[in-house]
């Protein structure tokens, strides 16, 4: 009896020591649970993305933060991803879905303005990207927001949810974060914003998902496409816009 008390408590101090690592003893489930979860799951884009139409053109902004499980893997990755010349996606959800689905849009995309002979619409590239996302919906766990700029109707905002519905919007939200900022979005949000206006108003949004939501986070990636091209900015850790920290 002593002897089956003392394995107990051996076992009992070993599941501590283990789990304060993030590690489960051997003897605790079958061979997976070895595994930490940092190693074991998904590459996931736990985010805040965003996207606002102004004339002339459009603003997309996003953190850097990619987690796997409760573990920062990338702190700098880069979720504003050109599909064609002016028009860009912004990724949330799985990072190899969203990673697989924008470079078969990519691809889609150069072909058809090969064939037209001039740049495609932005809303020929939200369209390939309801048709994957909607199609693979069981499959895929992929939401995205695109945004870019073409002649015939300038600035244009469309948003992908998960599921793979369609949705034009003067701008749109989405990730881990934006639950955070819905708020603060519906407040501040006006027609007829101008360029900085749109700039500062996405930058204070993000900063703000960023401060409360754990899976987001590191840099604010900006980037403005309008009819003379793309500009892109990074606004560093320690210079991103300061609110109440209480």
């Amino acid at each position: 009896v002593a002897g089956e008390e003392r394995r107990g408590r051996d076992r009992e101090t070993e599941e501590k020591m283990l789990s304060a690592v993030g590690v489960q003893p051997a003897w605790a489930t079958p061979a997976k649970a070895q595994v930490p979860e940092w190693m074991s799951e998904e590459h996931d884009m736990g985010t805040s993305i965003m996207a606002v139409a102004f004339e002339g053109g459009v603003v997309v902004g996003a953190d850097s933060r990619t987690t796997t499980g409760s573990y920062i893997a990338n702190r700098v990755s880069d979720k504003l991803t050109p599909v064609h010349d002016r028009i860009y996606c912004c990724r949330s959800g799985s990072a190899a879905d969203t990673q697989a689905v924008s470079d078969i849009v990519k691809y889609y995309l150069n072909a058809h303005a090969m064939e037209l002979g001039e740049a495609p619409r932005v809303a020929t590239a939200a369209s390939l990207f309801r048709d994957l996302c909607y199609n693979n919906k069981n499959s895929l766990q992929a939401s995205i927001i695109v945004g870019g700029w073409d002649a015939q109707q300038g600035g244009q905002v469309f948003c992908i949810p998960l599921g793979g519905s369609l949705v034009r919007q003067p701008f749109a939200v989405g990730g881990s974060g934006s639950t955070y900022i819905y708020g603060y979005c519906d407040s501040q949000f006006k027609e007829g914003m101008s360029k900085e206006e749109c700039l500062k108003f996405v930058r204070n949004a993000l900063s703000l998902a960023m401060a409360r939501d754990g899976s987001s986070g590191g840099v604010i990636r900006t980037c403005v496409i309008d009819k003379d091209g793309v500009t892109r900015e990074m606004i560093c850790g320690d210079e991103l816009p300061r609110h109440y920290e209480g």
